[in-house]
């Protein structure tokens, strides 16, 4: 019930601010970021000093008593190093304290950092139960962080320079990054901008949960994109740069997850043997590879920098 979810989300301290659906996945767009639920999956993306790590309890009876499911098979946490991790809440103002919680609730995980400590770098904590008879499902993720971005582009994402969510996706050329999807976006007073697409199959039962979600901070002291999206593809090169080609981020991480079984599980190669997007030059690459899944992070930066 949607009453459940705003309760639960009251303790992570956001809310939702509009919502949309498919036959497979329903999409809300929060005050800080979005959150997908689809039948066996639960995506929650926050930002700013949200606590997304204090809703697990609340999270895990919700399951157990509106869906019936008594045991997590998998978990995946992740987030670039925050710029001033002294003004977050506890615990996520470090990563080993988010560790702790993480593996006070589900054990036998494992934790990573790629890129570099001293300067941008991207944490992950994994768990999956590999106790249990599970087939490997084909699953995806592209995601691209972005910063130092141009500025006459994120101007359009202020509520005196575009009156709608509508007229800023249109200005900025969002709209033609998600094809085939229902959008439902949201542009804050007096900045920012969220928007979430799901595939459009309102009459068929078919597709697997694909979506794609954007969320943009515009100031330009601290400006951010984030693009994600589970869209599966052989290739993810032409995504990355209409992304890049949108936005001209100064510098940005590039993460590619990809199952065994996943139409995208030779894009690992793909971005190991691609050293540049057009004005971007890639500075750092790292490579993990799990019993069941892959996954690939990078970092570019415009040349000169």
């Amino acid at each position: 019930p949607r009453s459940s979810l705003v309760d639960m989300l009251s303790i992570v301290n956001c809310s939702i601010v509009s919502t949309t659906n498919n036959s497979q996945v329903d999409a809300y767009v929060l005050s800080e970021s979005s959150m997908f639920v689809s039948k066996r999956r639960f995506i929650l993306k926050t930002c700013g000093t949200t606590t997304p790590l204090d809703c697990i309890d609340d999270l895990t009876r919700l399951v157990r008593e509106f869906a019936g499911f008594d045991t997590v098979e998998e978990i995946f946490y992740s987030r670039k190093n925050f710029q001033r991790p002294e003004l977050q809440k506890h615990p996520h103002r470090n990563f080993e304290q988010e560790v702790k919680i993480l593996e006070k609730y589900f054990g036998a995980g494992a934790a990573y950092c790629m890129g570099s400590l001293n300067k941008d770098c991207w944490y992950m904590y994994t768990m999956k139960d590999f106790s249990r008879k599970m087939t490997s499902e084909p699953d995806q993720t592209i995601e691209i962080l972005m910063s130092e971005l141009d500025q006459e582009i994120m101007n359009i994402f202020h509520k005196e320079n575009s009156s709608t969510a509508q007229e800023a996706r249109e200005k900025s050329g969002i709209d033609k990054l998600v094809p085939n999807m229902k959008i439902d976006d949201y542009l804050f007073s007096p900045c920012g901008y969220s928007m979430n697409g799901v595939l459009i199959n309102e009459c068929e039962d078919y597709g697997l949960g694909e979506y794609v979600t954007i969320h943009i901070t515009p100031e330009s002291q601290f400006s951010y994109v984030s693009f994600e999206s589970n869209i599966p593809a052989t290739s993810y090169l032409s995504i990355v740069t209409n992304v890049l080609n949108t936005f001209n981020p100064g510098q940005f991480i590039l993460t590619i997850f990809a199952t065994k079984t996943s139409v995208a599980a030779p894009s690992h190669q793909e971005l190991k043997m691609c050293g540049r997007f057009g004005d971007w030059c890639r500075n750092d690459i790292q490579h993990c590879s799990f019993q069941d899944c892959d996954l690939t992070y990078a970092h570019f930066a415009r040349f000169p920098s």
